[in-house]
C-alpha cells in the first residue's frame, strides 16, 4: 500500500467512524423518546402534552443537534462513496439507504407535525387541546419508532462496516516495498 492509499485509508476509516458516531448520537435521540420521552408525555393532561412537546420542538432546533442529524447522513454518504470499492460496502451502503428513510419520514411526517402544533397556539388558550393532542400524538409516536428502528439499523450496519474495515488484512508499505525489490526475490 502506498504512502498516498495508507492516507486515503485512514482519512476513509475516519470519516467511517464519524459516521458510527453520529448515527449513534441519533439513534439515541430516536430511542429515548420512542422509550421514554413519549411514554411519559402520555400521562399528562392535553395541556401539559402540547406545551412539553412545543418546548421541545423547539429547544431541539440548535446547531448540535442538527450537526449529528445532518451529520449522519451526511458523513455516511461519504462513506458509502469512499468504500464503494471494499467489502464492507454493502453494509454502508444498508446504512445510508435505512437513515436515508429515517430522515425523509423526518421531513415528511414528524417535522409537518411538529410545525401543525406549534400553529395550535399557547397551549393555555386553545379550545379543544384534546382534539390537537389528537391529531398529533399517535402518528408521531409511530412514525418515531419506525425512524428509531431504522436508524438503530443504520447503527448496526456502520458497526459491522467498521468491524469489517478494521479487520481488513492489507498489505504494509514495507512488505509491498519488499516485493517488487530484487532482494526479496
Amino acid at each position: 500500500m502506498t504512502e498516498n492509499s495508507t492516507g486515503r485509508r485512514i482519512t476513509a476509516g475516519g470519516v467511517l467512524g464519524a459516521a458510527t458516531v453520529a448515527m449513534g448520537l441519533i439513534a439515541g435521540v430516536f430511542y429515548i423518546f420512542a422509550c421514554d420521552v413519549m411514554p411519559s408525555l402520555a400521562r399528562s393532561d392535553d395541556r401539559v402534552f402540547i406545551e412539553v412537546m412545543q418546548n421541545i420542538n423547539e429547544v431541539i432546533q440548535n446547531p448540535v443537534f442538527f450537526l449529528s442529524f445532518m451529520g449522519a447522513l451526511v458523513l455516511t454518504a461519504v462513506s458509502a462513496w469512499q468504500s464503494r470499492k471494499s467489502p464492507h460496502r454493502w453494509w454502508v451502503f444498508a446504512a445510508l439507504a435505512a437513515y436515508a428513510l429515517a430522515f425523509l419520514f423526518t421531513l415528511a411526517v414528524n417535522i409537518p407535525l411538529n410545525n401543525r402544533l406549534a400553529k395550535a397556539g399557547n397551549p393555555a388558550t386553545i379550545a379543544d387541546p384534546a382534539a390537537v393532542r389528537q391529531r398529533f400524538e399517535d402518528t408521531w409516536v409511530a412514525w418515531n419508532a419506525v425512524r428509531a428502528l431504522l436508524s438503530t439499523l443504520a447503527l448496526a450496519c456502520l458497526a459491522r462496516a467498521l468491524l469489517l474495515y478494521r479487520h481488513r488484512p492489507y498489505a504494509s508499505a514495507y512488505l509491498e516495498s519488499a516485493a517488487g525489490s530484487s532482494a526479496s526475490r
